[in-house]
Protein backbone atom coordinates (compact mmCIF):
# COMPACT_ATOMS: atom_id res chain seq x y z
CA UNK A 1 0.00 0.00 0.00
CA UNK A 2 1.18 3.51 -0.74
CA UNK A 3 2.02 6.23 1.75
CA UNK A 4 2.02 10.00 1.27
CA UNK A 5 5.53 11.46 1.32
CA UNK A 6 6.48 14.63 3.18
CA UNK A 7 5.39 17.54 0.96
CA UNK A 8 8.85 19.10 1.29
CA UNK A 9 10.30 16.13 -0.64
CA UNK A 10 7.93 16.47 -3.62
CA UNK A 11 8.94 18.48 -6.71
CA UNK A 12 8.03 18.88 -10.35
CA UNK A 13 8.71 15.78 -12.44
CA UNK A 14 11.78 17.27 -14.14
CA UNK A 15 13.46 17.75 -10.77
CA UNK A 16 15.56 15.15 -8.96
CA UNK A 17 14.01 12.11 -7.33
CA UNK A 18 11.73 9.20 -8.20
CA UNK A 19 8.51 9.78 -10.18
CA UNK A 20 5.62 10.20 -7.72
CA UNK A 21 1.97 9.16 -8.09
CA UNK A 22 -0.50 10.18 -5.39
CA UNK A 23 -3.45 8.38 -7.00
CA UNK A 24 -4.89 7.38 -10.36
CA UNK A 25 -5.19 10.93 -11.75
CA UNK A 26 -2.06 10.39 -13.85
CA UNK A 27 -3.00 6.93 -15.12
CA UNK A 28 -2.84 6.39 -18.87
CA UNK A 29 -4.17 3.59 -21.05
CA UNK A 30 -1.39 1.29 -19.84
CA UNK A 31 1.33 3.30 -18.05
CA UNK A 32 1.15 6.46 -15.89
CA UNK A 33 2.33 9.93 -16.91
CA UNK A 34 3.67 11.43 -13.65
CA UNK A 35 3.73 15.17 -12.95
CA UNK A 36 5.81 15.09 -9.75
CA UNK A 37 8.87 13.42 -8.28
CA UNK A 38 9.93 12.61 -4.71
CA UNK A 39 13.47 12.64 -3.30
CA UNK A 40 12.65 10.38 -0.30
CA UNK A 41 9.93 7.92 -1.36
CA UNK A 42 8.35 6.11 1.63
CA UNK A 43 6.67 3.46 -0.58
CA UNK A 44 7.78 2.23 -4.00
CA UNK A 45 5.84 0.44 -6.72
CA UNK A 46 8.50 -1.48 -8.60
CA UNK A 47 8.85 -1.79 -12.36
CA UNK A 48 6.34 -4.30 -13.74
CA UNK A 49 3.98 -4.09 -10.76
CA UNK A 50 0.26 -3.53 -11.20
CA UNK A 51 -0.68 -0.14 -9.79
CA UNK A 52 -4.24 -0.21 -8.49
CA UNK A 53 -6.36 2.64 -7.14
CA UNK A 54 -7.43 1.93 -3.54
CA UNK A 55 -9.39 5.16 -3.10
CA UNK A 56 -12.27 6.55 -5.12
CA UNK A 57 -12.52 5.47 -7.83
CA UNK A 58 -11.41 2.05 -6.53
CA UNK A 59 -10.11 -0.58 -8.95
CA UNK A 60 -8.53 1.38 -11.79
CA UNK A 61 -5.21 -0.13 -12.90
CA UNK A 62 -1.95 0.65 -14.71
CA UNK A 63 1.38 -1.11 -15.11
CA UNK A 64 4.50 0.51 -13.63
CA UNK A 65 6.91 1.05 -16.54
CA UNK A 66 9.56 2.13 -13.98
CA UNK A 67 9.89 2.45 -10.23
CA UNK A 68 7.35 4.89 -8.74
CA UNK A 69 6.88 6.48 -5.36
CA UNK A 70 3.21 5.73 -4.64
CA UNK A 71 0.91 7.76 -2.40
CA UNK A 72 -2.03 6.72 -0.24
CA UNK A 73 -4.38 6.42 -3.20
CA UNK A 74 -2.49 3.51 -4.75
CA UNK A 75 -1.20 0.02 -4.05
CA UNK A 76 1.35 -1.98 -6.02
CA UNK A 77 0.75 -5.69 -6.67
CA UNK A 78 3.30 -8.14 -8.06
CA UNK A 79 2.42 -11.73 -8.96
CA UNK A 80 4.99 -14.42 -8.16
CA UNK A 81 4.11 -16.57 -11.17
CA UNK A 82 2.41 -14.24 -13.68
CA UNK A 83 3.75 -11.52 -15.94
CA UNK A 84 2.72 -7.82 -15.68
CA UNK A 85 -0.03 -7.97 -18.31
CA UNK A 86 -1.76 -11.00 -16.78
CA UNK A 87 -1.40 -9.66 -13.24
CA UNK A 88 -3.04 -6.41 -14.30
CA UNK A 89 -5.81 -8.28 -16.14
CA UNK A 90 -6.57 -10.33 -13.02
CA UNK A 91 -6.71 -7.21 -10.81
CA UNK A 92 -8.87 -5.36 -13.33
CA UNK A 93 -11.17 -8.39 -13.54
CA UNK A 94 -11.58 -8.25 -9.74
CA UNK A 95 -12.24 -4.49 -9.69
CA UNK A 96 -15.99 -5.06 -9.29
CA UNK A 97 -15.39 -7.12 -6.14
CA UNK A 98 -13.14 -4.41 -4.71
CA UNK A 99 -15.71 -1.70 -5.44
CA UNK A 100 -18.39 -3.66 -3.57
CA UNK A 101 -16.06 -3.88 -0.56
CA UNK A 102 -15.30 -0.15 -0.74
CA UNK A 103 -18.99 0.79 -0.72
CA UNK A 104 -19.29 -0.45 2.84
CA UNK A 105 -17.03 2.36 4.10
CA UNK A 106 -17.78 6.04 4.79
CA UNK A 107 -15.13 7.08 2.27
CA UNK A 108 -14.83 4.84 -0.79
CA UNK A 109 -11.57 3.00 -0.16
CA UNK A 110 -10.10 -0.45 0.41
CA UNK A 111 -7.44 -1.59 2.89
CA UNK A 112 -4.36 -3.78 2.63
CA UNK A 113 -6.34 -6.66 4.16
CA UNK A 114 -9.01 -6.24 1.47
CA UNK A 115 -6.36 -6.69 -1.21
CA UNK A 116 -4.67 -9.62 0.51
CA UNK A 117 -7.97 -11.45 1.00
CA UNK A 118 -8.97 -11.07 -2.64
CA UNK A 119 -9.48 -14.48 -4.25
CA UNK A 120 -7.80 -14.78 -7.66
CA UNK A 121 -7.56 -17.70 -10.10
CA UNK A 122 -4.62 -20.11 -9.95
CA UNK A 123 -3.66 -20.67 -13.59
CA UNK A 124 -1.21 -23.40 -14.70
CA UNK A 125 2.10 -21.87 -15.83
CA UNK A 126 1.87 -22.99 -19.46
CA UNK A 127 -1.67 -21.65 -19.79
CA UNK A 128 -0.76 -18.42 -17.99
CA UNK A 129 2.06 -17.82 -20.47
CA UNK A 130 -0.34 -18.27 -23.37
CA UNK A 131 -2.86 -15.85 -21.85
CA UNK A 132 -0.03 -13.35 -21.30
CA UNK A 133 0.86 -13.65 -24.99
CA UNK A 134 -2.75 -13.03 -26.05
CA UNK A 135 -2.88 -9.97 -23.77
CA UNK A 136 0.38 -8.58 -25.14
CA UNK A 137 -0.86 -8.95 -28.73
CA UNK A 138 -4.12 -7.15 -27.99
CA UNK A 139 -2.39 -4.47 -25.90
CA UNK A 140 0.10 -3.81 -28.69
CA UNK A 141 -2.65 -3.49 -31.29
CA UNK A 142 -4.69 -1.16 -29.06
CA UNK A 143 -1.63 1.02 -28.40
CA UNK A 144 -0.81 1.21 -32.11
CA UNK A 145 -4.40 2.21 -32.90
CA UNK A 146 -4.44 4.86 -30.14
CA UNK A 147 -1.11 6.24 -31.40
CA UNK A 148 -2.52 6.44 -34.93
CA UNK A 149 -5.63 8.24 -33.66
CA UNK A 150 -3.46 10.77 -31.79
CA UNK A 151 -1.38 11.37 -34.94
CA UNK A 152 -4.50 11.83 -37.11
CA UNK A 153 -6.01 14.22 -34.54
CA UNK A 154 -2.86 16.37 -34.70
CA UNK A 155 -3.02 16.42 -38.49
CA UNK A 156 -6.70 17.34 -38.37
CA UNK A 157 -6.06 20.12 -35.84
CA UNK A 158 -3.39 21.71 -38.04
CA UNK A 159 -5.50 21.33 -41.18
CA UNK A 160 -8.52 22.94 -39.51
CA UNK A 161 -6.47 25.91 -38.32
CA UNK A 162 -5.27 26.57 -41.86
CA UNK A 163 -8.64 25.99 -43.53
CA UNK A 164 -10.62 28.13 -41.06
CA UNK A 165 -8.23 31.08 -41.36
CA UNK A 166 -7.15 30.85 -45.02
CA UNK A 167 -9.87 28.83 -46.73
CA UNK A 168 -9.97 27.30 -50.20
CA UNK A 169 -9.27 29.30 -53.37
CA UNK A 170 -11.07 28.99 -56.74
CA UNK A 171 -8.69 26.19 -57.77
CA UNK A 172 -9.70 24.08 -54.77
CA UNK A 173 -6.34 24.67 -53.05
CA UNK A 174 -5.49 26.09 -49.64
CA UNK A 175 -4.91 29.83 -50.03
CA UNK A 176 -1.35 31.10 -49.64
CA UNK A 177 -0.60 32.76 -46.31
CA UNK A 178 -1.00 36.55 -45.91
CA UNK A 179 2.78 36.82 -46.02
CA UNK A 180 2.91 34.96 -49.33
CA UNK A 181 -0.04 36.77 -50.96
CA UNK A 182 -1.16 39.86 -48.97
CA UNK A 183 -3.44 40.96 -51.83
CA UNK A 184 -5.75 38.01 -51.07
CA UNK A 185 -6.57 39.31 -47.58
CA UNK A 186 -8.22 42.28 -45.89
CA UNK A 187 -8.24 43.77 -42.40
CA UNK A 188 -11.17 43.01 -40.10
CA UNK A 189 -12.04 43.21 -36.40
CA UNK A 190 -10.64 39.65 -36.19
CA UNK A 191 -7.44 40.48 -38.02
CA UNK A 192 -6.59 39.51 -41.59
CA UNK A 193 -9.21 37.39 -43.36
CA UNK A 194 -9.62 36.39 -47.04
CA UNK A 195 -11.18 39.18 -49.13
CA UNK A 196 -14.27 37.12 -49.99
CA UNK A 197 -15.07 36.50 -46.31
CA UNK A 198 -17.15 38.50 -43.84
CA UNK A 199 -17.16 38.72 -40.06
CA UNK A 200 -20.53 37.49 -38.79
CA UNK A 201 -21.90 36.80 -35.35
CA UNK A 202 -23.48 33.46 -34.52
CA UNK A 203 -26.77 35.31 -34.08
CA UNK A 204 -26.60 36.53 -37.69
CA UNK A 205 -25.96 33.11 -39.24
CA UNK A 206 -28.12 30.88 -37.01
CA UNK A 207 -31.21 30.83 -34.83
CA UNK A 208 -30.69 30.24 -31.11
CA UNK A 209 -32.64 27.85 -28.95
CA UNK A 210 -32.10 27.79 -25.20
CA UNK A 211 -33.36 25.12 -22.80
CA UNK A 212 -36.88 25.55 -21.50
CA UNK A 213 -37.43 26.83 -17.98
CA UNK A 214 -38.97 23.59 -16.74
CA UNK A 215 -36.63 20.78 -15.72
CA UNK A 216 -37.95 17.55 -17.21
CA UNK A 217 -38.35 14.21 -15.51
CA UNK A 218 -36.17 11.68 -17.30
CA UNK A 219 -37.27 8.24 -18.44
CA UNK A 220 -36.14 5.39 -20.69
CA UNK A 221 -38.20 6.42 -23.71
CA UNK A 222 -39.26 9.53 -25.62
CA UNK A 223 -37.15 12.44 -26.94
CA UNK A 224 -33.37 12.06 -26.30
CA UNK A 225 -31.91 14.19 -23.46
CA UNK A 226 -28.46 15.67 -24.19
CA UNK A 227 -25.92 16.85 -21.59
CA UNK A 228 -22.39 18.20 -21.94
CA UNK A 229 -20.91 14.73 -21.38
CA UNK A 230 -22.62 13.56 -24.59
CA UNK A 231 -20.66 16.04 -26.75
CA UNK A 232 -17.59 13.82 -27.00
CA UNK A 233 -17.96 13.15 -30.72
CA UNK A 234 -18.79 15.15 -33.83
CA UNK A 235 -22.26 13.61 -33.87
CA UNK A 236 -24.82 12.93 -31.14
CA UNK A 237 -27.34 10.27 -32.14
CA UNK A 238 -30.00 8.29 -30.36
CA UNK A 239 -27.86 5.16 -30.17
CA UNK A 240 -25.28 6.94 -27.98
CA UNK A 241 -27.79 8.40 -25.51
CA UNK A 242 -29.43 6.67 -22.59
CA UNK A 243 -31.83 9.22 -21.08
CA UNK A 244 -35.07 10.53 -22.56
CA UNK A 245 -38.00 12.85 -21.88
CA UNK A 246 -41.54 11.54 -22.30
CA UNK A 247 -43.28 13.43 -25.11
CA UNK A 248 -46.34 14.06 -22.92
CA UNK A 249 -44.21 16.32 -20.69
CA UNK A 250 -43.27 18.49 -23.65
CA UNK A 251 -46.90 19.18 -24.54
CA UNK A 252 -47.73 20.32 -21.00
CA UNK A 253 -44.60 22.29 -20.00
CA UNK A 254 -42.03 24.91 -21.06
CA UNK A 255 -39.60 22.24 -22.28
CA UNK A 256 -38.24 22.99 -25.77
CA UNK A 257 -36.94 20.58 -28.38
CA UNK A 258 -34.18 21.22 -30.92
CA UNK A 259 -34.35 19.95 -34.53
CA UNK A 260 -32.03 17.39 -36.09
CA UNK A 261 -28.96 19.04 -37.62
CA UNK A 262 -28.60 21.63 -34.85
CA UNK A 263 -25.15 22.59 -33.57
CA UNK A 264 -24.91 22.24 -29.79
CA UNK A 265 -22.32 24.12 -27.70
CA UNK A 266 -21.41 24.06 -24.02
CA UNK A 267 -22.06 27.46 -22.43
CA UNK A 268 -21.22 26.78 -18.75
CA UNK A 269 -17.79 26.03 -17.25
CA UNK A 270 -15.79 24.74 -20.21
CA UNK A 271 -16.62 26.38 -23.54
CA UNK A 272 -16.18 25.37 -27.15
CA UNK A 273 -17.31 21.76 -26.69
CA UNK A 274 -19.56 21.27 -29.71
CA UNK A 275 -21.39 18.56 -31.58
CA UNK A 276 -24.25 18.13 -34.03
CA UNK A 277 -27.54 16.53 -33.01
CA UNK A 278 -28.61 13.93 -35.56
CA UNK A 279 -32.12 13.64 -34.14
CA UNK A 280 -34.74 15.81 -32.49
CA UNK A 281 -33.50 16.29 -28.92
CA UNK A 282 -33.76 18.23 -25.67
CA UNK A 283 -30.71 19.96 -24.17
CA UNK A 284 -29.98 20.70 -20.54
CA UNK A 285 -29.15 24.08 -18.96
CA UNK A 286 -25.40 23.82 -19.69
CA UNK A 287 -25.93 23.85 -23.45
CA UNK A 288 -26.94 26.25 -26.21
CA UNK A 289 -28.34 25.32 -29.61
CA UNK A 290 -27.64 26.97 -32.98
CA UNK A 291 -30.11 26.09 -35.76
CA UNK A 292 -28.51 26.78 -39.13
CA UNK A 293 -30.32 27.67 -42.33
CA UNK A 294 -29.57 26.54 -45.89
CA UNK A 295 -26.79 29.13 -46.21
CA UNK A 296 -24.59 27.78 -43.39
CA UNK A 297 -22.80 24.45 -43.21
CA UNK A 298 -23.39 22.89 -39.75
CA UNK A 299 -20.00 21.13 -39.70
CA UNK A 300 -18.22 24.37 -40.57
CA UNK A 301 -20.01 26.14 -37.69
CA UNK A 302 -19.18 23.30 -35.26
CA UNK A 303 -15.46 23.40 -36.07
CA UNK A 304 -15.37 27.20 -36.14
CA UNK A 305 -16.81 27.36 -32.61
CA UNK A 306 -14.18 24.88 -31.41
CA UNK A 307 -11.48 27.14 -32.83
CA UNK A 308 -12.92 30.08 -30.82
CA UNK A 309 -12.75 28.24 -27.49
CA UNK A 310 -10.23 30.59 -25.85
CA UNK A 311 -11.98 33.72 -27.13
CA UNK A 312 -15.33 32.49 -25.83
CA UNK A 313 -13.78 31.69 -22.46
CA UNK A 314 -12.41 35.24 -22.11
CA UNK A 315 -15.81 36.78 -22.88
CA UNK A 316 -17.74 34.62 -20.42
CA UNK A 317 -19.40 36.06 -17.32
CA UNK A 318 -17.58 35.05 -14.15
CA UNK A 319 -19.61 34.31 -11.02
CA UNK A 320 -19.24 31.11 -9.01
CA UNK A 321 -18.83 29.44 -12.38
CA UNK A 322 -18.23 30.90 -15.84
CA UNK A 323 -21.20 31.02 -18.19
CA UNK A 324 -22.48 32.58 -21.42
CA UNK A 325 -26.08 33.75 -21.56
CA UNK A 326 -28.17 33.77 -24.76
CA UNK A 327 -26.84 37.18 -25.79
CA UNK A 328 -23.27 36.06 -25.25
CA UNK A 329 -23.81 32.91 -27.30
CA UNK A 330 -25.32 34.93 -30.15
CA UNK A 331 -22.47 37.49 -30.11
CA UNK A 332 -19.57 35.17 -31.00
CA UNK A 333 -17.79 36.64 -34.03
CA UNK A 334 -16.60 34.25 -36.73
CA UNK A 335 -14.63 34.78 -39.96
CA UNK A 336 -17.30 33.53 -42.37
CA UNK A 337 -16.65 32.26 -45.92
CA UNK A 338 -19.38 32.03 -48.59
CA UNK A 339 -21.49 28.88 -48.27
CA UNK A 340 -19.81 27.15 -51.24
CA UNK A 341 -16.41 27.68 -49.65
CA UNK A 342 -17.67 26.41 -46.29
CA UNK A 343 -18.64 23.20 -48.06
CA UNK A 344 -15.28 23.04 -49.85
CA UNK A 345 -13.48 23.42 -46.51
CA UNK A 346 -15.51 20.59 -45.01
CA UNK A 347 -14.79 18.50 -48.09
CA UNK A 348 -11.12 18.65 -47.10
CA UNK A 349 -11.81 17.80 -43.44
CA UNK A 350 -14.54 15.16 -43.71
CA UNK A 351 -12.41 12.25 -45.02
CA UNK A 352 -9.91 12.74 -42.20
CA UNK A 353 -12.67 13.04 -39.58
CA UNK A 354 -14.29 9.87 -40.95
CA UNK A 355 -10.96 8.00 -40.76
CA UNK A 356 -10.51 9.07 -37.12
CA UNK A 357 -14.01 7.87 -36.21
CA UNK A 358 -13.36 4.53 -37.90
CA UNK A 359 -10.12 4.08 -35.96
CA UNK A 360 -11.88 5.00 -32.70
CA UNK A 361 -14.58 2.40 -33.36
CA UNK A 362 -11.87 -0.16 -34.13
CA UNK A 363 -10.09 0.70 -30.87
CA UNK A 364 -13.36 0.35 -28.93
CA UNK A 365 -13.99 -3.00 -30.63
CA UNK A 366 -10.51 -4.22 -29.65
CA UNK A 367 -11.07 -3.14 -26.04
CA UNK A 368 -14.44 -4.92 -25.89
CA UNK A 369 -12.88 -8.02 -27.43
CA UNK A 370 -10.09 -7.93 -24.87
CA UNK A 371 -12.48 -7.48 -21.93
CA UNK A 372 -14.78 -10.25 -23.13
CA UNK A 373 -11.94 -12.64 -23.85
CA UNK A 374 -10.29 -11.98 -20.49
CA UNK A 375 -13.56 -12.60 -18.70
CA UNK A 376 -13.83 -15.99 -20.44
CA UNK A 377 -10.18 -16.94 -19.92
CA UNK A 378 -9.86 -15.79 -16.30
CA UNK A 379 -13.03 -17.59 -15.24
CA UNK A 380 -12.04 -20.77 -17.08
CA UNK A 381 -15.16 -20.73 -19.27
CA UNK A 382 -12.76 -20.94 -22.21
CA UNK A 383 -9.38 -22.65 -21.87
CA UNK A 384 -6.47 -21.37 -23.94
CA UNK A 385 -5.01 -24.67 -25.24
CA UNK A 386 -8.32 -25.79 -26.86
CA UNK A 387 -8.83 -22.26 -28.17
CA UNK A 388 -5.44 -22.30 -29.88
CA UNK A 389 -5.99 -25.85 -31.15
CA UNK A 390 -9.26 -24.78 -32.81
CA UNK A 391 -7.49 -21.80 -34.40
CA UNK A 392 -4.81 -23.97 -36.06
Amino acid sequence: MGQSPDSSTVNEINSVGMPFLQGNAEFGDKHPSPKYSCIRPPRVGETGATLISVRAPVGQTNIADRDYCIGRGLAAVRAHEYGPALCRAIMAHKAGTLKKVSQGTTFEAISRDDLLSLQVPRIPNAEANLIESVLDILDTQIQKTEALIAKLEKIKEGLLHDLLTRGIDHNGQLRPTPEQAPELYKESVLGLIPREWKVCTTGEISQSIVPGRDKPKLSDHGIPWITISDLNKDRVNKSTLGLYVDERQIRTSMIRTIPAGSVIMSCVGEFGITSIAECESIINQQLHCFVVDSGVDADWLMYSLRQKKNTIDRSATQTTIKYLNKTGCESIELPTPPFAEQQAIMGQVSPLAKRIEEEKKYSEKLAKTQNGLMDDLLTGRIRVPPLLKDAV
